[in-house]
């Protein structure tokens, strides 16, 4: 599982908090053009953010009692950057040539670019929704256009140490989705491990061999 400290706090500005979830070729790519784009034929790019249907999975998976308050903002932000984190996953599965680590970019974009896409596509440049075509699910937008990657504020990928985890989880992610345990539970091996932070001026770094 993915732990707290995976998740920076930023300033808020007049926008909202969404994260894009990437592999290593489509960072190099972005950062070779300077922007987020969507993958040739699509017309937006795929993410995920709080949205009134990520509100509702969540408080549904975690009841709370009567008298507790409702999930604060950074606990529904931290579910929907988990999201992101399987959504890479997603991606890596996709495509088994690249390397194993999962990438999730943290960036605010206008409240009036970002639309809900719960049955909607990742931006994988292939097939919509996850690996076996079904929906995105709950939390999952779309960001009209590309964005510029200078509106990133900050990079979270998985350290090296992580890879051999991720790869596993990679190949068993279909039969964990089809409800085998011991798949289930290779994927949470690789879901234990924490997504590092960095700044966008370290991507020339994390782009290296």
């Amino acid at each position: 599982m993915l732990t707290v400290r995976t998740v920076r706090r930023y300033p808020k500005a007049e926008a909202m908090r969404v994260y894009v979830p990437l592999t290593h070729p489509a960072l190099a790519e972005a950062h070779h053009t300077g922007e987020l784009s969507p993958a040739p034929g699509r017309s937006a790019l795929g993410a995920y953010a709080v949205t009134p249907g990520l509100r509702r999975w969540y408080t549904a998976a975690y009841p709370v009692g009567p008298d507790a308050p409702e999930a604060a903002l950074e606990e529904l932000e931290y579910a929907a950057f988990g999201r992101a984190a399987r959504a890479s996953l997603r991606l890596l599965a996709s495509d088994p040539e690249v390397l194993s680590r999962r990438i999730v970019l943290a960036l605010d974009v206008p409240d009036d670019a970002v639309e809900p896409d719960p049955d909607g596509a990742l931006d994988t440049g292939t097939a919509p929704g996850t690996q076996g075509g079904e929906p995105a699910g709950p939390g999952a937008v779309r960001i009209a256009g590309a964005v510029p990657l200078r509106k990133v504020a900050a990079v979270h990928m998985d350290e090296a140490g992580a890879e051999a985890d991720v790869a596993a989880a990679v190949r068993l992610l279909d039969a964990a989705d089809l409800g085998d345990e011991a798949a289930r539970e290779t994927v949470e091996d690789a879901e234990e491990h924490e997504l590092l932070w960095f700044a966008t001026q370290e991507i020339p770094a994390l782009l290296k061999p």
